[in-house]
């Protein structure tokens, strides 16, 4: 039987995830995780989340340790999707549509998928630039925002740091440019229909998991 290790943390909440796939799931990886991984036994890894300023972020050296080693290394999401970017020439296997942008350039910055989270609960206290990147074209799609709106929303959200990206301070940060109406408009729309791409990478990494070990299932 496959031993697989999970590192994952808010971009999925860990009973949700087990529904997908049986495993180990560790906290979100920092540098060393990998490696103590494929020392502790494990097969497959399927890198999901991942620190990036807390702790030293993991390395490509343990990546490219595991791979050598004859574990496979699955990544998507957030921390995954940036180092299956960066390696799948390599032999890591990436997933999703972030893994996808990273990819062909269109996201640079770990930035764009950058959070902080309570370690206690995994619950998230801020938004991802990236999901605030397909909720405000979702946004625009459905005419609760216009181009411009979109643009100084988006423009608004880059230049908070990281841990400051909420919705509110998003609309507050864009000032003038959007005006109450359409802020309140949003702010109200954005509460039930926001965008989780995180989430849905999260996901699909698992399901794609199973299903290269249960073929026919």
């Amino acid at each position: 039987m496959q031993r697989i290790t999970v590192f994952l943390g808010p971009s999925l909440d860990k009973k949700a995830a087990e529904e997908i796939l049986p495993a180990t799931y560790l906290l979100p990886a920092k540098r060393g995780d990998l490696a103590a991984a494929v020392r502790g036994g494990s097969d497959i890894i399927c890198l999901i989340d991942g620190v990036f300023h807390q702790e030293s972020a993991v390395a490509h050296r343990e990546i490219l340790f595991a791979l050598k080693s004859g574990v496979r290394v699955i990544g998507a999401s957030s921390m995954g999707a940036l180092r299956a970017a960066e390696m799948d020439t390599l032999g890591m296997e990436g997933v999703g549509e972030i893994y996808r942008l990273y990819k062909t350039g269109e996201l640079v910055s770990d930035d764009e998928v950058a959070l902080v989270f309570d370690p206690a609960s995994g619950l998230s206290l801020s938004e991802p630039l990236i999901n605030i990147r397909c909720t405000l074209k979702k946004a625009e799609q459905v005419g609760v925002i216009t181009p411009d709106s979109h643009t100084a929303l988006l423009n608004a959200a880059r230049s908070l740091f990281y841990p400051q990206r909420t919705y509110p301070a998003i609309a507050s940060a864009a000032g003038n440019t959007l005006d109450e109406k359409r802020r309140e408009r949003f702010l109200a729309w954005v509460e039930k229909h926001s965008c989780d791409q995180k989430r849905e990478d999260a996901i699909a990494a698992l399901q794609y998991t199973h299903e290269s070990l249960n073929p026919a299932t």
